[in-house]
């Protein structure tokens, strides 16, 4: 493929196959920006847990913030999932990639666990 194509395949799809660390999602420096961000919080959440843990915390009070840390991490799973259905599994199935459909159902089965 030359430059010129790949350019082009990398402006009109996100999601990419790369033949050294198999598949990748290009995002745009604000979807970064925010997951990271997302991420940072959560790391914060289970810092705090493991500070109240060795401060010797009340367990109510241990696994509330486990609660809140749970929620967090769905919250950010529910974005991921948004938009990978949004981009790449819906960017698959117009380009004919039906195996897309697969990958999406055994990862709704990991969430439904």
């Amino acid at each position: 493929m030359k430059d010129n194509e790949e350019n082009t395949v990398e402006k009109n799809c996100c999601c990419q196959t790369e033949t050294w660390s198999g598949k990748i999602k290009r995002r745009s420096t604000e979807e970064k920006h925010a997951l990271i961000t997302r991420l940072n919080r959560i790391n914060g959440q289970i810092r705090g847990i493991t500070n109240m843990v060795e401060n010797d915390a009340y367990c109510v009070d241990i696994l509330t913030q486990v609660a809140s840390a749970q929620a967090a991490l769905n919250s950010f799973s529910r974005v991921m999932l948004d938009t990978h259905i949004r981009t790449c599994v819906v960017e698959g199935v117009r380009s004919g990639d039906n195996e897309v459909l697969d990958e999406l159902i055994e990862t709704l089965r990991k969430f439904m666990k």
